[in-house]
């Protein structure tokens, strides 16, 4: 155990962990232009349209876990690269429609290729991405996201 986990809470490691992860992530993808916030936007806009999906704004927010404010802020950023094309949604002229561009796929393809090799190196003290210990993690991890929080509940004990 690093000493970076010594009496650590798994609150900070979760943090710490996803710190790293942010910053590597950033720096891999700042060649091709993207931060990893723009990175979560466009690979998950590519897997939901290979899904014959073309979300709104906000099913990609609640897909990525991000704020619809700041979905819509990384999409027009996007859109103003060429990578991304907003469109009005027919069925509700106060949604906007997602889709790459025929140069962001081809963007969001490479950095999919270098994140898929990150998460080799990050997965790799598991036993590599296929492994049972790395499967185990990911059902640990999607348990702990599913579990609601409500950051205004106190959650102290009464006091006599």
């Amino acid at each position: 155990m690093s000493s970076t986990a010594e009496g650590a809470t798994a609150g900070f490691l979760v943090w710490r962990l996803s710190m790293k992860w942010r910053v590597a992530v950033d720096r891999a993808v700042a060649p091709m232009g993207l931060t990893h916030a723009q990175y979560v936007v466009m690979a998950s806009l590519y897997g939901m349209s290979r899904s014959g999906l073309r979300p709104s704004q906000r099913a990609l927010a609640d897909r990525t876990g991000l704020e619809p404010l700041y979905v819509s802020k990384l999409a027009r950023a996007l859109e103003a690269s060429g990578l991304v094309a907003r469109t009005r949604d027919p069925d509700d002229p106060r949604a906007m429609q997602l889709s790459l561009t025929e140069q962001g796929r081809d963007v969001t393809r490479r950095a999919i290729k270098v994140v898929q090799g990150l998460l080799d190196q990050l997965l790799e003290p598991l036993g590599g991405q296929n492994s049972p210990r790395t499967r185990e993690f990911t059902r640990e991890l999607a348990t702990l996201l599913d579990a609601p929080l409500d950051p205004h509940t106190e959650n102290h004990e009464e006091q006599s």
